[in-house]
């Protein structure tokens, strides 16, 4: 940001307003500039403007989606299309979006090679149907089939006793 400075001897009176009115029409002038660059941040830009970023990089916006979750999904669109096709990137791209963990299995036996088990927590997968099939269907390996199982932690507790047991062994004979 350009910083107006008049001399010191200049610097008091009606300068000094001038001065001031003249750095607050540059800063606007600077918004005005800046504006069409700030639109091409999907963090920041106009909905209109995200829609069109959406489009380019092939992202659409599904029904419910919140706006933060859509324009994350457009932020990170180039980054996921190179990460998509491979199971760490498949992790990669789900802890982009907000899934967090998951557990990814292939080729799991007893059961069809292409077969293809994601595990996530019960909340994971009630939280985010949505944007699950969506990342599948765009993202997951062609000719995979993808199933959701849930991963349920259960606390256990366990004490350790002392059992003295006693054992006789009577025979008894005719």
């Amino acid at each position: 940001m350009l910083k107006l400075k008049l001399p010191f001897w200049l610097n008091a009176g009606e300068l000094a307003k001038l001065r001031t009115a003249a750095q607050a029409w540059w800063e606007t002038i600077e918004c005005w500039m800046q504006w069409p660059l700030l639109q091409m941040d999907p963090e920041r830009c106009h909905l209109i403007i995200l829609d069109l970023l959406a489009w380019q990089r092939d992202i659409t916006r599904f029904r419910g989606e919140p706006e933060s979750l859509y324009r994350l999904r457009v932020k990170f669109a180039f980054i996921n299309s190179v990460d998509a096709g491979s199971t760490a990137g498949l992790m990669r791209i789900l802890n982009r979006l907000g899934v967090g963990y998951v557990e990814i299995e292939e080729r799991v036996p007893e059961r069809d090679w292409d077969v293809v088990v994601l595990k996530l927590s019960d909340s994971q997968l009630s939280d985010n149907p949505e944007l699950l099939r969506v990342i599948v269907q765009q993202y997951g390996r062609t000719c995979r089939r993808y199933d959701f199982e849930t991963i349920t932690p259960v606390t256990l507790l366990m004490t350790m006793a002392d059992f003295n047991d006693d054992q006789q062994t009577l025979v008894a004979t005719l």
